[in-house]
């Protein structure tokens, strides 16, 4: 008969993927909003860690960390990409991605950064994101831009490109 401690055990000794979700926010011009991370180089989408642990879903990860962050409480739209996404210093990470919506003159002026994290953020048309996003991450914007131009549905990738 098995006890709490063995199945304790066997949870413990199961893989471990991390859970990441941010949000795609754009403004009428169609210009992406990105944020800058004081904790590592480059540039990101408004998002994070799900807080997994405590029964947090991606879509209420998203949704807190554009809270926190940016200062904009917003329910995340659709879900427009999950990517699997190696990491040679951390476990596998599943990213999801969801449609911010578009952000009005007033949105953008609201926006108040978590100083903590944050340095700045910054709109920058579809064109220009690869200057500024690069691996996956680029890969999963460019991608979800594609979906929301052509109407398509959720896109599955690993490390940005897509397997479905």
């Amino acid at each position: 008969m098995a006890t709490t401690q063995d199945f304790a055990t066997y949870i413990a000794g199961l893989p471990r993927v991390l859970a990441g979700a941010a949000v795609l926010l754009r403004d009428e011009e169609g210009r992406v909003l990105l944020v800058e991370p004081n904790y590592r180089e480059g540039w990101a989408l408004p998002g994070g860690t799900v807080e997994s642990d405590e029964g947090e879903t991606p879509r209420q990860g998203a949704r807190r960390e554009t809270a926190e962050e940016i200062g904009l409480d917003r329910e995340p739209g659709r879900l427009l990409a999950v990517d699997w996404v190696r990491g040679p210093d951390r476990p596998p990470l599943v990213a999801y991605l969801y449609d911010g919506g578009l952000l009005t003159a007033a949105d953008l002026g609201a926006i108040r950064l978590q100083e903590e994290e944050l340095l700045s953020w910054r709109l920058v048309a579809p064109a220009d994101l690869p200057e500024h996003l690069s691996g996956s991450l680029g890969r999963r914007v460019q991608v979800a831009l594609e979906i929301l131009a052509d109407g398509g549905g959720t896109a599955e990738l690993e490390n940005g490109h897509r397997v479905a």
